[in-house]
C-alpha cells in the first residue's frame, strides 16, 4: 500500500484482546469492574487524607497525588476500550489518538516521579529522622509535586508533537485497546528515526533517572534500618515503608515484564495482555496495598465511614 499524508483525516482501528463476539461481554465486564473499584479505591483514598488532619504530613499528601494519578491514568485508556465494545466500532480519530498518548505519557511518567518522590520522604524520615520536619516542608513538597507535573507536561507534549509529524497508510489497524506510542510510532508509513530517538532518551532520563532514586533512597534506608540495635526499632522502621515499597515493586516488574516478554516474544497481542498489569491492575492494587499495610489509613478510613453513616443518619 502507498503512503499518503492524510493524519488530518486518518481513522484507527484499536483491535483490543479479542474479535471473537461471544468474549465481549466478558471483557467488557471485567475492565468495567476493574476500573470502578480503581476509581473508587483511589477516591477513597483521597477523601480519607483530606478529611483526616493526622494524615496531612509529606508521605500522605504525595499518597494522595498518586492516587489522582492513577484514577486519571487508567480513565485515559479503560473508557474509551469499554464504549469502543459498547458501541461494536473499534475506530478512534488521529486527533484522539494523539490527546490519548499525551495524557496516557503524562500520567504514567507522573507515576514515577511520585514514586521516587515518595521514596525520598521516606529516606528523609528514616535516614535523617531529626532533619524531616526542616527538609519535608509543605512548601518544599508541593514545590517537588509542580516541578513533576512540570516535566511530565513538557514531555508528554514534546512526544505528542513529535506524532503530528509522521504520515500513516490509508487504514492503521492497532494490536491494543488504546493508543501506545511504541506501537503507533511502529506503525507509521514516514521515518521514524527522530521519533525513536528522543521516544528513547526521554524513556531513559524521565524512567531511569527517578529509577535510579528510588533505588540509592532504599539502599540508604536498608542499610540505615541494619544500623537499628532493636528489633522492634527494625520493625517500626520497616513498616514505615513496606506499602511503598510494595507499590514499587509491583509498577516496575509488571512494566519491565511487559516489555522483556514483547521483546522476547514479538507478540503486539502478548504485549497489549501484558500491559493491562501496570496499567490497570496496579492502579486498582494500589489502594488495597496502602490501606491493609498501613494502620493509620485503616484507623482514617474507619472514622470516616463512622462519620459519614453518622451524618446519613442524622440527616
Amino acid at each position: 500500500m502507498k503512503p499518503s499524508n492524510d493524519t488530518q483525516i486518518s481513522e484507527f482501528l484499536l483491535l483490543g484482546f479479542s474479535e471473537e463476539p461471544e468474549l465481549q461481554p466478558l471483557i467488557f465486564g471485567l475492565f468495567l469492574s476493574m476500573y470502578l473499584i480503581t476509581v473508587v479505591g483511589n477516591l477513597l483514598i483521597i477523601l480519607t487524607v483530606c478529611s483526616d488532619s493526622h494524615l496531612h504530613t509529606p508521605m500522605y499528601f504525595f499518597l494522595a497525588n498518586l492516587s489522582f494519578v492513577d484514577i486519571f491514568s487508567t480513565s485515559t485508556t479503560v473508557p474509551k476500550m469499554l464504549m469502543n465494545i459498547q458501541t461494536e466500532s473499534k475506530v478512534i480519530t488521529f486527533a484522539g489518538c494523539v490527546t490519548q498518548i499525551y495524557f496516557f505519557i503524562l500520567f504514567a511518567v507522573l507515576d514515577v516521579f511520585l514514586l521516587s518522590v515518595m521514596a525520598y520522604d521516606r529516606y528523609v524520615a528514616i535516614c535523617h529522622p531529626l532533619h524531616y520536619k526542616v527538609i519535608m516542608k509543605p512548601r518544599f513538597c508541593g514545590l517537588l509535586v509542580l516541578l513533576s507535573w512540570i516535566m511530565c507536561i513538557l514531555n508528554s507534549l514534546l512526544q505528542s508533537l513529535m506524532m503530528l509529524r509522521l504520515s500513516f497508510c490509508t487504514e492503521v489497524k492497532i494490536p491494543h485497546f488504546f493508543c501506545e506510542l511504541n506501537e503507533m510510532v511502529q506503525l507509521a508509513c514516514s521515518d521514524t528515526f527522530l521519533n525513536n530517538l528522543v521516544m528513547y532518551f526521554a524513556a531513559v532520563l524521565l524512567g531511569g533517572g527517578p529509577f535510579a532514586g528510588i533505588l540509592y533512597s532504599y539502599s540508604k534506608i536498608v542499610s540505615s534500618i541494619r544500623g537499628i540495635s532493636s528489633a522492634r526499632g527494625k520493625y517500626k522502621a520497616f513498616s514505615t515503608c513496606a506499602s511503598q515499597l510494595s507499590v514499587v515493586s509491583l509498577f516496575y516488574c509488571t512494566m519491565l515484564g511487559v516489555y522483556l516478554s514483547s521483546a522476547a516474544t514479538q507478540s503486539s497481542h502478548a504485549s497489549a495482555v501484558a500491559s493491562v498489569m501496570y496499567t490497570v491492575v496496579t492502579p486498582m492494587l494500589n489502594p488495597f496495598i496502602y490501606s491493609l499495610r498501613n494502620k493509620d489509613i485503616k484507623r482514617a478510613l474507619k472514622t470516616f465511614f463512622l462519620r459519614e453513616i453518622l451524618h446519613g443518619q442524622l440527616s
